[in-house]
């Protein structure tokens, strides 16, 4: 009988078996990891300990991987399967050296050279008992509980206090046929192995524990005795005409209100609570993109989250769904307006720091607030702001404010090392539990501000809403950003380190843009936005249930056959079964008469939906317009649709933060779609098929508002050429109200001031605005949109316009 299947081995299994609940990262390696069933496999582990492979065995089990107490048997060889670097450690003593271990690496690596077909995968496999990162000035207790070398007892201890909190990490698979063919297969190539992992399981750890931490007030010592604070100081003393002593005082009471607490012991009862949260509030969290932040992390990057911001939720979402990824929860930038109690010092230990909304050309407090920043990168704590400022109250992405941004950017101006990586987070819920109310706010109603009296009215109206998405967007590394868009950035720096150089506004600007596109270009088509999308498109916002799901069918198919970017995730299943979870959330009804069902969203409703449409307004609107042409013009051509696209392309992006790589080639691919779909028939010109034309008119809706907006716009330019900016502004949000009034739209961006300001400055960047050597492309522009419009909409416009005039 082998040790492992003796009575004691078993005794003690069962007993850890009881105390111990696992968690996998990733949640499923089989299809966020390369790992390849078909192949043998052994699993590599730093330290050799019985109460780890125990937990190893009951995960293997569970996802149907070979177990770690069965030898893999390969070309007459037995090996065990699981490869270890060093020995335990004993209570007493010495621990085993490494031969045994380089023995086995050299045993598999022999075996290639006898089988040239052999191909055994290596996957490194890390155990975490509890995460505590440990203290610059550490305690007892961790020197107890999480050495990172335990002994026997101190393993005993920890499986005790920490077994709840136990992390299994599984890494991409290491290929010996590689190693073996690349590098050989003698005992040098098996120490370079050994050394490797060694290297990969300490970079592991830091990514799942993170840096230590501070003691806060040793931090604010430190911080205060900086240069750029010394200076700020004693400016301030020079300003306000009192002692360095007091404006000192001033500087720590600023930190003391700025400063993050950070607390893994809060962290840990924050996630059992918010585990049973989650499972309250949704049916699932869809996550998509965690293994490239993984990687980031364990190639030492500077983490940056960048998410839009939809909820307050979302604080909390990010930073537990980032946890249960096996990394660390980052340091958040949060308004000084939660800074309530209890909620306040709750989120300071759970790792918030707060901003004041404006700085009001407080010089100390600006100073204070970018060391503390740069202290957070040159500890190398991962961080979290949006970019937005705060919630979006449309569903569509804010335009960004750059204050945070721009700080970033100048950590990374004053040295930082490190690459300093900005990762944009698309969040997306099936409910956003605040969308009530930010619809009373949109039409005139004060905000509230947030109170303990607050969270508990929102906690009593907890029920299932549907399903949340966290998508990771393309990551952005500030230096190479920099160096594509300012190749001589480092030297220009070095001559004069203390001067602001004239490029970084644009460059921050720019930078911003980038963000708020990658954010959008990681979105999530769920059922709801999906749902919306159709309905509001139809005229009555109801359609039989049977056309409604062919329309999400259609849609689902173009999303997935000519995806918008690879980084956007759509809702798995088809129109049937969107519609079904749609009811089950209450987000529209169903009704019935002896010829079908119908799905209709009621009027209350109505408003709450185009928030959820705007979500992902941005995925359809290229093919919406597409449709338009179509349905508008009995005969067109590829030529005169790529021409369409490209005048308006420049305002969508402008609005929607859209960032389609190719777009006469995305324009062609969706046409050729819509082509084999059987809506479009193909000869010298194109046409749509009459017996499909429904489809394309409720596809063309999705653009409908938008291109009303633009219609305004380009008619108030065609008449009145000489028109300024803020009076193009004005006139257009005053024809917006009467045009919304008098064919009854609804949607709150409809007559968002911001926006048509948005516009106007996209406007003047293209030569629209006050040029009147552009008149005849705005004439052009103006007829191409005029024929896009509904009849009555474009009366109404064309006669405003001129009775105005």
């Amino acid at each position: 009988m082998s040790t492992q299947d003796s009575l004691w081995y078993r005794t003690l299994r069962w007993i850890q078996k009881k105390l111990v609940h696992t968690i996998v990262v990733p949640q499923e390696p089989f299809a966020d990891l390369n790992l390849d069933a078909a192949r043998p496999l052994v699993y590599v582990m730093k330290t050799e300990s019985v109460s780890d492979i125990a937990a190893l065995s009951e995960v293997t089990a569970k996802f149907g991987l070979p177990s770690p107490y069965e030898p893999l048997h390969v070309n007459g060889l037995s090996s065990p399967r699981v490869v270890c670097l060093e020995g335990a450690k004993p209570l007493f003593g010495q621990r085993q050296g490494n031969e045994p271990f380089l023995n086995a690496f050299m045993q598999l690596l022999s075996v290639h050279k006898q089988k040239p077909e052999l191909d055994i995968q290596l996957v490194p496999v890390s155990l975490y008992w509890g995460r505590t990162p440990g203290k610059e000035d550490d305690s007892m207790r961790a020197a107890l509980l999480e050495r990172e070398n335990p002994t026997w007892l101190r393993k005993c201890l920890m499986i005790l206090f920490l077994g709840r909190h136990n992390f299994v990490q599984f890494s991409n698979a290491v290929s010996l046929r590689y190693m073996a063919d690349e590098h050989g297969t003698d005992k040098r190539i098996a120490q370079k192995l050994a050394r490797v992992a060694r290297v990969h399981f300490r970079r592991q750890r830091k990514v799942m524990t993170g840096p230590a931490l501070p003691n806060r007030q040793a931090m604010f010592h430190a911080l205060l005795q900086s240069d750029n604070l010394k200076k700020a100081i004693a400016e301030e003393a020079a300003a306000k005409k009192v002692s360095e002593a007091k404006a000192r005082e001033t500087a720590i009471g600023y930190l003391d209100e700025i400063a993050a607490d950070y607390s893994d012991s809060l962290v840990r009862v924050a996630e059992r609570m918010l585990t049973w949260l989650w499972n309250k509030l949704y049916s699932g969290i869809n996550i998509r993109g965690a293994e490239q932040v993984r990687q980031l992390h364990h190639d030492g990057h500077e983490i940056v989250y960048v998410p839009c911001h939809r909820s307050h939720m979302d604080y909390l979402l990010l930073s537990y769904i980032l946890y249960y990824q096996g990394m660390v929860p980052p340091h958040i930038a949060a308004g000084i307006n939660l800074n309530f109690w209890p909620a306040g010092p709750l989120f300071r230990r759970g790792g918030a720091f707060f901003i004041r909304r404006s700085f009001n050309g407080n010089k100390l407090y600006t100073a204070v607030f970018r060391e503390y920043l740069d202290q957070l990168f040159a500890k190398g704590y991962s961080v979290e702001y949006f970019t937005e400022g705060g919630r979006s109250r449309t569903g569509r992405l804010l335009a960004p404010k750059t204050g945070m941004l721009a700080m970033t950017l100048n950590s990374v101006l004053r040295g930082i090392e490190r690459p300093v990586t900005l990762v944009p987070v698309y969040l997306g819920y099936d409910h956003v539990m605040e969308v009530a109310t930010y619809h009373k706010e949109l039409s005139g109603k004060k905000k509230q501000k947030e109170s303990l009296w607050q969270v508990l009215g929102i906690i009593r109206k907890l029920r299932n809403f549907g399903q949340g998405y966290v998508n990771f967007g393309e990551p952005i590394t500030l230096q190479s950003f920099l160096s594509d868009r300012v190749p001589e950035w480092r030297g220009a720096l070095d001559e004069d380190p203390d001067q602001k150089p004239s490029w970084l506004t644009p460059a921050v600007n720019a930078l911003a843009n980038q963000v708020m596109t990658r954010i959008n270009n990681a979105a999530a088509a769920s059922s709801v936005t999906l749902n919306s999308l159709v309905l509001l498109a139809s005229e009555q916002n109801a359609l039989e249930r049977s056309q409604l799901e062919r329309q999400l069918d259609l849609y689902l198919k173009l999303l997935k056959q000519v995806p918008y970017t690879s980084y956007i995730s759509v809702a798995e299943g088809n129109g049937h079964q969107l519609v079904e979870q749609g009811l089950k959330l209450n987000k529209f009804v169903q009704h019935s008469d002896a010829l079908g069902d119908i799905i209709a969203i009621e009027e209350h409703q109505a408003i709450s939906l185009t928030y959820y449409r705007n979500n992902v307004i941005h995925l359809m609107v290229v093919p919406s317009l597409i449709a338009s042409c179509l349905v508008h013009h009995e005969n067109i051509g590829r030529e005169e649709i790529q021409a369409i696209v490209a005048e308006f392309y420049p305002l969508l992006k402008a609005e929607l933060f859209m960032g389609i790589d190719d777009v006469p080639a995305y324009v062609d691919a969706v046409l050729d779609q819509l082509i084999e779909d059987g809506l479009v028939t193909a000869t010298d010109t194109l046409q749509a098929v009459n017996e499909r034309i429904n489809q394309l008119l409720l596809l063309a809706g999705i653009i409908s508002e938008t291109l009303q907006r633009y219609g305004i716009i380009f008619n108030l330019l065609a008449a009145k050429p000489h028109i300024e900016r803020a009076e193009l502004e004005n006139e257009s949000h005053l024809l917006a109200s009467r045009l919304g009034a008098l064919h009854g739209i609804t949607a709150p961006e409809f007559y968002d001031k911001k926006l048509y300001g948005t516009l106007s400055s996209k406007l003047k960047e293209l030569g629209y605005l006050a040029q009147v050597s552009q008149s005849a492309d705005v004439v052009r522009i103006r007829d191409h949109v005029n024929g896009l419009l509904r009849t009555t909409v474009r009366q109404t416009i064309v006669d405003t316009v001129a009775k105005e005039s």
